[in-house]
């Protein structure tokens, strides 16, 4: 029996990023290196030998951005990936990573016996799942590392072909679990609702701001917008700011590489820049100030797309200014995901006192979006069930959504499931007894009382040991659905509440969403007793101190 086994250096539970090394007999590769800190690895690798070669799936930092150190630690260890990941890749020309494009769809062999096959994943242009042979007198073992996927088509990628994946029946199945178990609805849906709401944004005279990452998202809402008939002749300008301007000019390079459908978009209109057809879409001057930013976003409702990592507060007036244009934010949720964007543009919005200054007066509302870019639950389990493998290892997703899949008990009874942390060694035997490890516990036994207005459901005190029990409760409200013959629970967030209310509180109503202390849907009071605590606007507490933009306007006598 040859040795077949996996060490996780990073499993993506945070913002820790992934990076994978398998060993298939004397050979080791390492899958991605988006590790923020290699160097602990790099003292391990001396001390017995580095790997044999590094396959990188996509240009996303959480998997590329260790490459760079590796290369300077390692010069003689290949890198490989798909031709426009490199390129992708080689945007940043201060982190070198010297790495070598391969082909799709054809074996590759690096070593005698072992070969890599590259085959398209969807989530980026470029992003790469990945099929490892090695190959032996007595038998092949195949590990597939699918890297992120989508097995939906988004709008500048086709999804990962399931169809060319059946029979290939690995040994071996790294999995990302990014959504868990959580279904969503089909992602032409969801860019038609996002599609519909900037709509609405646009027509109420309302311009709307757009933070995202610089390669894939900012790219894809560019081309929704481009394309989306509630967009196509209207006369609206839409500015791309920041490193997501970058990202699309590397598309730009990059176009035969992109589906066929794109490729003809391109050939009668230009893909991204354009200031004759409407909507019209522009990149600011280089070198322009925030003063002149604001001077060009003033003159019409329109729409920007920036860099998350730059101060939003540049394309505003200032929240005293009363000609002010109003703002819709739309902020992309990421389930799951600690180091989230819409963790990160939460905290801006703490510590920027003007952007506070612009939700207190309305002329900033915050909303956000799903526009997935991972596969879902019933994606991943479609992929497996399609796959066959003998592992299972599921990898980059929190802790609970991982936990959530290795918990199904249609993949218990059919595959060896594994959710390893970092540094945790993962042996594979193949065709031996395994015995499957318990479940973790996620089910939770509940009463009923049926009362003559309501019914209780009472829950154990145990569901609150879970990570997501305060977000999930962080109202107090939960909204009940039926999804066939089971009763769904989900909580309600304080913004679904304003949202739902038919109006903002009178600007003289002494409640939350008029009060001093109240910040980014928090309270911030020493004296108050929510301090600390989400609230709604239309709460109230006793230490309530009335915000100066309500004194402005003395109640009527």
């Amino acid at each position: 029996m040859e040795l077949l086994e996996c060490l996780p250096l990073g499993v993506g539970h945070a913002d820790e990023g992934v990076c994978l090394i398998v060993q298939m007999g004397p050979h080791r590769i390492m899958l991605d290196c988006g590790l923020s800190n290699i160097q602990p690895w790099v003292a391990e690798f001396k001390k017995s030998s580095p790997v044999d070669l590094v396959l990188c799936t996509h240009a996303h930092s959480d998997h590329a951005r260790g490459l760079s150190a590796l290369h300077k630690a390692f010069p003689q260890v290949p890198i490989y990936a798909s031709e426009v990941t490199t390129h992708l890749l080689s945007l940043d020309r201060s982190k070198e990573t010297n790495c070598q494009a391969l082909p799709w769809r054809s074996p590759v062999e690096f070593r005698e016996g072992l070969s890599a096959e590259l085959f398209p994943s969807g989530h980026l242009p470029g992003a790469a799942a990945m099929l490892l042979t090695y190959r032996t007198e007595e038998r092949s073992y195949k590990v597939f590392y699918t890297g992120d996927f989508l097995l939906s088509n988004s709008r500048l990628v086709d999804g990962l072909p399931l169809e060319d994946l059946r029979g290939i029946k690995p040994d071996v199945l790294i999995v990302e679990g990014s959504y868990g178990t959580a279904r969503f609805p089909h992602r032409r849906q969801q860019e038609n609702q996002l599609a519909e709401r900037i709509h609405r944004a646009v027509g109420d005279r309302q311009s709307v701001l757009l933070p995202t990452p610089a390669l894939g998202l900012g790219q894809e809402l560019l081309m929704l917008l481009r394309s989306h008939h509630h967009f196509t002749g209207r006369d609206l300008n839409i500015w791309v700011d920041g490193s997501v301007a970058i990202g699309c000019n590397a598309y730009l390079d990059m176009l035969s590489h992109f589906p066929t459908t794109v490729q003809n978009f391109a050939r009668h209109q230009p893909l991204f820049w354009d200031e004759r057809i409407r909507p019209r879409v522009r990149q600011f001057p280089v070198g322009i100030s925030p003063e002149e930013k604001r001077a060009l976003l003033k003159q019409s409702p329109c729409i920007v797309l920036t860099d998350k990592s730059v101060d939003l507060s540049q394309y505003f007036q200032s929240a005293h200014q009363s000609t002010t244009q109003p703002w819709l934010m739309l902020v992309p949720q990421q389930p799951g995901r600690i180091g989230s964007i819409e963790a990160a543009i939460a905290q801006k919005l703490t510590a920027s006192s003007e952007l506070q200054a612009q939700l207190q007066t309305g002329q900033l509302m915050l909303e956000t979006y799903l526009l997935g870019d991972h596969g879902d639950g019933s994606s991943t389990t479609q992929l497996i069930h399609n796959l066959r493998p003998q592992h299972v290892i599921f990898v980059h997703g929190s802790p609970a959504y991982l936990s959530d899949l290795t918990s199904l008990e249609e993949l218990q009874n059919r595959y060896h499931l594994h959710m390893p942390d970092a540094g945790t060694r993962v042996e594979l035997p193949i065709g031996e007894t395994f015995l499957q490890p318990a479940a973790p516990e996620t089910h939770y036994e509940a009463e009923i009382s049926e009362l003559k207005t309501a019914v209780s459901i009472t829950l154990p005190s145990a569901v609150t040991d879970d990570s997501r029990w305060q977000s999930f409760a962080d109202t107090g409200l939960v909204e009940a659905r039926w999804q066939g013959e089971e009763l769904v629970l989900r909580g309600l967030t304080p913004r679904e509440l304003l949202q739902q209310s038919e109006s903002a509180p009178d600007i003289q109503t002494e409640c939350c969403g008029n009060c001093l202390h109240c910040r980014g849907q928090r309270c911030w009071n020493q004296a108050s007793p929510l301090l600390g605590f989400k609230v709604t606007p239309d709460g109230y507490c006793p230490a309530f101190a009335p915000s100066p933009f309500m004194q402005q306007f003395p109640e009527k006598e």
